[in-house]
């Protein structure tokens, strides 16, 4: 069990690395509370890049870390659970800068996705990024 969760922690971290960084060349408008939770990705991206003379900067830098943290951890205990996997971090994981600015240019890409779920869109990045390998299918037995 040890095992599991030591695993668990590291690749939650390094999601959290993967989708965060404290400055980011991006313009954007102040946080609003509006924004907490993020409800959508346009709202995750403005609490993982705000301006850097935004007065909430370092509490939403946290709270960007933690979100992403927490989604991740779900994520990979319903994978145990499920035996499925939405997306396959790289090891070591990519350096979150430009991690970071790649989420942003991709939500971007398609306007529709900035109001697409949070998590949705976070989960949807990381799975065309991060394909996981495809697995043969099972051998049935025939009897």
């Amino acid at each position: 069990m040890l095992k599991g969760r030591f695993c668990l922690k590291r690749s939650s971290i390094a999601l959290a690395a993967v989708l965060t960084v404290a400055a980011v060349p991006i313009a954007s408008a102040a946080i609003t509370d509006a924004q907490f939770p993020p409800r959508t990705v346009r709202d995750l991206i403005a609490i993982c890049a705000p301006p850097e003379n935004d007065p909430r900067l370092t509490g939403a830098i946290n709270y960007c870390h933690g979100y992403a943290e927490g989604a991740v951890i779900v994520e990979l205990a319903h994978n145990r659970r499920e035996g499925r996997r939405l997306f396959c971090l790289p090891s070591p994981a990519p350096d979150s800068g430009s991690e970071l600015g790649q989420f942003i240019t991709w939500a971007n890409a398609e306007p529709q996705r900035l109001d697409e779920p949070a998590v949705d869109g976070m989960f949807l990045y990381l799975a065309e990024k991060y394909p996981c390998a495809a697995t043969a299918p099972a051998r049935r037995r025939h009897s």
